[in-house]
């Protein structure tokens, strides 16, 4: 162990540099960066309050969704305001304490490993309905969805507090300096005075069995759903039933991509640059993307904005919104009792189609 003499004492506070490379385009990548961080807080607060009012959205899937956009949300919160204050030079925003960059660290590596087992979670969720249909409502009901996503959180929180714990056992006593615009576990390494191989060892083993763990969900659950729509004969049913997954593989592809690349790996970064760049990508660009996502390759949510947006007056009731007609409420799936009726009556064994149609509808 190094002594404590007056050249080793902990540092007290850190300098974030984030873009200084870049002071001549400041006023552009504060007006770029703003502009994202407020349509990322608007599109996923749409998604809640979506979801929390359109009672044909209340289903599992969606119930995840809402988790996720809650996530989004805490995950740009935690880095974009600091880093905004930074563009305009207000002072002392470029500083944080000690204990505020292990916080800072603690808390968007909590929101990270969070999505990632949301992620999976959702996955399983599209996995049941499309391979299991008619067991829907037992594997995937209201209260499997809260302990699945009790568990997502839970497992999000335990996933930094070895690293953190780790991290604060080191001595910063050199230059105090960060080259990034927020306390990630890389550059913070590279500021640390003592011996950080335990540190990089349970820093990659921690990623690797979050990533893993969550892809091997993802991967066996979108394996097994590849299987069941190679088994429908016709094409035009078996994009239909991968429309219902084409959101949730896109938003999985982009976030993973950068995880990947960023975390599953050791401390030697070659390019910081390049490094903050990716970053910006998957804690800035990617929450904003994701809603749209979701919007833009999900009839049922742009169903549900329409029927939002068509309700102009708040004074003036909007039961056709949200499934009522005159003869009083009708069924979850927004069909009418005869045509529901039809639907059951089918014969289970009619095919895949009606297996898959008395499971949407039913469940709603």
């Amino acid at each position: 162990m190094q002594p404590d003499t007056a050249n080793q004492t902990h540092t007290a506070e850190f300098v974030l540099v984030g873009f200084a490379e870049l002071r001549e385009t400041r006023l552009f990548l504060f007006s770029l960066f703003l502009t994202t961080y407020l349509l990322t807080l608007v599109e996923n607060l749409a998604i809640i309050v979506l979801v929390r009012f359109d009672h044909r959205l209340h289903r599992p899937m969606y119930f995840f969704l809402t988790h996720l956009s809650c996530l989004e949300i805490g995950y740009t919160s935690v880095t974009v305001p600091k880093m905004l204050a930074g563009f305009l030079g207000v002072a002392g925003s470029q500083r944080i304490s000690y204990a505020g960059c292990l916080t800072q660290l603690f808390v968007f590596t909590f929101l990270g490993a969070t999505e990632c087992f949301l992620l999976a979670a959702m996955a399983y969720d599209r996995y049941v309905a499309v391979c299991l249909p008619l067991r829907y409502a037992a594997l995937v009901s209201w209260g499997a969805c809260v302990r699945l996503a009790a568990a997502c959180w839970l497992g999000g929180f335990l996933t930094p507090v070895l690293p953190v714990y780790l991290m604060s056992r080191l001595r910063f006593c050199g230059p105090n300096v960060i080259d990034h615009f927020f306390c990630d576990a890389s550059p913070l390494l590279a500021l640390a005075c003592s011996d950080v191989s335990l540190k990089e060892t349970a820093d990659l083993l921690v990623s690797l069995a979050v990533l893993l763990a969550s892809s091997v969900v993802i991967a066996a659950s979108y394996g097994r759903i590849v299987w069941t729509l190679l088994r429908i004969r016709a094409a035009a049913e078996r994009r239909k039933a991968f429309s219902t997954c084409a959101a949730h593989l896109t938003v999985v592809s982009l976030f993973y991509g950068t995880l990947f690349f960023m975390y599953a790996r050791t401390r030697v970064a070659s390019c910081i640059s390049f490094n903050k760049v990716v970053s910006v990508f998957y804690s800035i660009v990617t929450p904003m993307l994701n809603p749209l996502i979701y919007s833009l390759r999900n009839r049922e949510v742009n169903a549900a904005l329409g029927r939002a947006v068509s309700c102009r007056s708040w004074k003036e009731p909007c039961g056709k919104c949200y499934g009522y007609s005159d003869k009083g409420m009708l069924n979850p799936s927004g069909m009418n009792w005869t045509e529901l009726q039809e639907v059951i009556s089918k014969p289970i064994g009619s095919g895949w189609r009606s297996q898959f149609t008395f499971r949407r509808n039913a469940m709603g």
